[in-house]
């Protein structure tokens, strides 16, 4: 029985990468949470916190997420990226973690915009859910909240704290609500087959450093990153509705911008670039 430490494992794989510094605990509140708190501590870029359990974990729109206990990869990654890149950074992570899976498994989950990956179903069964992202960014480090927002200039650092849930080995702890929306790599691969919840860190870890590194270079590594979201997109191509707060737009969703916005193709004939929203992925009529 392996009796080291939770996270020594990581910590020896990654040194030489910018995400060493791997902190893991049995249980906290929300991994992103504690990363902006201690952000705003000053800890540096590149600090990754990983829980067994997440008693407050989120999703989008304040949503509330629990996964069974141990039976998910739960992590937060503290980048203090320029304000030009900070919008790519959910992209980067979400590219990073369908590598890593497709790596570890041989199976490839597609990208469902703005933030899941998913596992695609077979025209009669929906796509269900294979891991879910959430970005939260900080304050620019030279604002004061008292002098009131401004806007970032490009090259200003922002602390974005971005936090990813894998289900990865659930076995017959599956959730009622969740048994027709989510899915664990154990239920695809088998449970012996399902990938040990340390290495699939060390492999997502890996590849962001790559991406995150070609982010930083310039315009050419936001070019690939987009370029290889496209190709694993489960949202591009297809028929969406999206639930915008005061209505809905539905269309197809033909590309994704500069920024990770999604460009959709509507009934009416024109095109609507979302910053936002909630997406359902229609049958084809």
């Amino acid at each position: 029985m392996d009796d080291r430490p939770a996270g020594d494992l990581a910590r020896s794989s990654l040194v030489g990468t910018r995400f060493s510094d791997v902190r893991w605990v049995a249980e906290t509140g929300s991994t992103n949470a504690d990363a902006l708190a201690m952000a705003r501590h000053g800890e540096a870029e590149g600090v990754v916190l990983v829980a067994d359990h997440q008693t407050a974990g989120r999703g989008r729109l304040g949503r509330t997420w629990q996964a069974p206990a141990g039976g998910s990869l739960l992590c937060t990654i503290l980048l203090r990226p320029p304000a030009s890149i900070a919008p790519a950074t959910t992209m980067a992570v979400a590219v990073a973690a369908a590598t890593a899976v497709e790596d570890l498994t041989g199976r490839s989950p597609r990208l469902k915009w703005p933030n899941d990956l998913v596992w695609p179903g077979d025209g009669s069964a929906a796509d269900r859910k294979l891991a879910g992202i959430l970005a939260e960014v900080d304050w620019p480090a030279a604002s004061q909240i008292s002098s009131g927002w401004r806007e970032p200039r490009p090259q200003d650092r922002l602390v974005v704290a971005v936090g990813i849930g894998i289900n990865v080995a659930w076995g017959d702890d599956v959730p009622p609500d969740l048994a027709d929306l989510a899915v664990a790599i154990d239920q695809l691969t088998g449970p012996d087959a399902a990938p040990d919840r340390e290495d699939l860190l060390v492999a997502l870890l890996r590849h962001l450093d790559r991406r995150y590194a070609a982010l930083l270079d310039g315009p050419g590594g936001a070019a690939g990153l987009r370029d290889e979201w496209r190709r694993r997109s489960a949202t591009l191509g297809r028929r969406v509705r999206i639930d915008l707060g005061a209505d809905d737009l539905e269309g197809t969703a033909v590309d994704i911008t500069e920024e990770g916005h999604l460009v959709v193709e509507t009934l009416e004939g024109g095109r609507r670039t979302v910053a936002v929203g909630d997406v359902i992925h229609l049958r084809p009529l």
